[in-house]
């Protein structure tokens, strides 16, 4: 038993089917992330080196050339960017698209393993990561206050704020922008240093063996037991002032404020946020891979609602830089679209039918294969965004086709043949079956292909091609199912035409008849028609050849950014 035999024998049967379709699909559309594009950056390794202390040009010759020299040469680089700052060394390396960024980590871990006993001891191990764009801020809040000072927001931010964003669902990490933390400065001086004969290298070591917090053990009773715990000595800035360095000659102590300048500051001071020439921190939130980023930022906006009226005197949250705004703008615009062609597609099938209960059979065969095309987007790992909901769009006018196949050859049996409804939708649907399933095959041979496309392009608009050939599969299954199902209980023979319908009609058929007559002159004069053909495609290329081209089209979002590098050696 077939398909289409299945289905109008049993009604009921095709009903469920769709419903479980649709049903899928629903839920498949609440696991769906939602991002504006489709995620296609290439896969990108970072090696992060902190050498607290260094100058660039030391970080640069002692870092960031050894481990250049010795990634160079692994499989499947595109370029390797470096930046050498002050204490800090930050290398990039960029893979082809398509490249498995695990294994590319992995080779990365392999080669700077090689060169650990080549860098300073002074300097932290390095940090291997794999980059993704999901690691972007989506969006920042601006913390500011008229009675505090930077280094006091970053401590209230760090202590109080950054964990009650980051219990948000689909929230990853927050980033607190333009913090500086709290922290002791020594300012050594040189000449004191020289009279004492104590070095750099003495203080630090000094530094590290004084300013501990060891483990003491425990004391153990018969019903108790105490843990023991070495208090370090230095907490303020005094206390480190009195620090003993050495004892001289004479028996005097030299202590570290003798020789230094030591202050409580921040760790870096040239490190600063500012929003409308006010400082301030800003606190970026950082979504996970699979959560719904306009979900996500809602979220932090009903949070930072809810903590402002709580914030201390003076301080207050203000939202700053969303990117949801803009992708929900534009996903907004394209539901509507999607809405607005599926009520003129509707529109169109009644016109041309001229029956309501005929109408409906195609109709239906649009929600049941646009929703269930999400189900088939959710299991091949895809996401919504402008390119799926443009191939749903497209695919509109694409799954009403095998449904109108199937209805028109069901409607002309029932008119032309005298058959009852029943008959027909069982004799006509498998008459049509073959050049139903002929044509999903073609309609899927043309778009599957782009999905092997290498390169951004081909990830770009894989989700667009794949997208419409799971629709166009599911409309074939609806229509060869739903569709005779629904025309065998819906349909009624010789159906009295109303005016429009006439009128549309013969306008057609005038239209018909003035093609015919078109199509035989030109049959009779053939080289009017290659004339024609060769301008049009003369026209056309002239036309395409002239057109700009770009990566993706242009879009004003109200914001811009400007980078600026200094010379060398600089300040602020």
């Amino acid at each position: 038993m077939t398909l289409t035999e299945l289905s109008v024998k049993r009604p009921v049967v095709a009903a469920v089917m769709s419903l479980v379709l649709v049903l899928c699909g629903l839920v498949a559309f609440q696991l769906l992330p939602l991002r504006q594009y489709p995620d296609i950056d290439p896969p990108v390794v970072s090696i992060e080196t902190i050498y607290p202390g260094a100058a660039a040009n030391v970080v640069e010759t002692r870092i960031t050339e050894l481990i250049e020299e010795r990634v160079a040469g692994i499989e499947a680089i595109d370029t390797i960017e470096a930046i050498s700052e002050d204490g800090r060394s930050q290398v990039n390396i960029t893979f082809y698209t398509g490249h498995d960024v695990d294994s590319a980590a992995n080779d990365v871990r392999d080669r700077v393993a090689s060169i650990l006993d080549d860098l300073p001891d002074e300097a932290d191990p390095p940090e291997i990561a794999k980059v993704d764009s999901n690691q972007d801020v989506i969006m920042w809040l601006n913390l500011q206050s008229t009675q505090m000072t930077v280094p006091q927001i970053s401590d209230f931010a760090r202590r109080y704020l950054q964990d009650r964003f980051s219990a948000l669902d689909g929230v990853a990490r927050i980033r607190i922008g333009g913090a500086q933390n709290y922290a002791i400065r020594i300012w050594l001086d040189r000449r004191e240093m020289a009279a004492r004969g104590i070095t750099v290298a003495d203080v630090e070591a000094r530094l590290r063996a004084e300013n501990v917090e060891l483990p003491a053990g425990s004391i153990e009773a018969d019903k108790r037991q105490f843990t023991v715990r070495v208090d370090r000595s230095f907490r303020t800035s005094d206390d480190f002032a009195r620090m003993v360095l050495t004892e001289g000659r004479d028996g005097y102590l030299v202590r570290l404020g003798d020789i230094a300048r030591v202050e409580f500051g921040t760790e870096e001071d040239r490190t600063f946020f500012r929003g409308n020439t006010n400082p301030m921190n800003g606190i970026g939130v950082i979504r996970q891979s699979t959560a719904n980023t306009v979900d996500v930022a809602r979220q932090a906006r009903e949070e930072a609602a809810r903590l402002n009226p709580t914030l201390p005197e003076g301080m207050s949250l203000e939202q700053s830089y969303d990117t949801s705004v803009f992708i929900e703008g534009a996903i907004q615009e394209v539901y509507k679209t999607l809405l607005l062609a599926i009520l003129l597609v509707v529109a169109v099938i009644f016109l041309f039918l001229g029956s309501a209960r005929a109408m409906l059979v195609p109709a239906v065969t649009v929600p049941v294969s646009l929703v269930g095309a999400f189900f088939a987007m959710w299991a091949l790992g895809f996401s919504i965004n402008l390119l799926t909901l443009l191939a749903l769009v497209l695919a509109i006018g694409l799954v009403v086709d095998d449904a109108i196949v199937v209805l028109e050859n069901i409607y002309r049996r029932m008119n032309e043949l005298g058959e009852t409804p029943l008959v027909a939708a069982y004799e006509g649907s498998k008459q049509v079956a073959f050049a139903v399933i002929a044509t999903t095959v073609v309609l899927i041979s043309v778009f599957a292909p782009i999905a092997f496309l290498q390169g951004d392009i081909g990830r770009l608009f894989s989700e667009f091609a794949l997208t419409i050939a799971a629709a166009v599969v599911i409309s074939s299954f609806v229509a060869l199912s739903l569709s005779p199902a629904l025309a065998s209980k819906l349909l009624r023979p010789r159906e009295k035409s109303t005016r429009l319908t006439r009128t549309l009609d013969a306008t057609f058929e005038t239209l018909r008849n003035g093609y015919e007559k078109l199509m035989r002159w030109i049959l009779r004069t053939p080289i009017i028609g290659i004339v024609i053909i060769a301008f049009g495609i003369g026209g056309s290329w002239l036309i395409a050849s002239q057109l700009p081209t770009e990566y993706a089209p242009r879009e004003d979002r109200g914001s811009f950014f400007i980078i600026v590098n200094g010379p060398e050696g600089a300040t602020h």
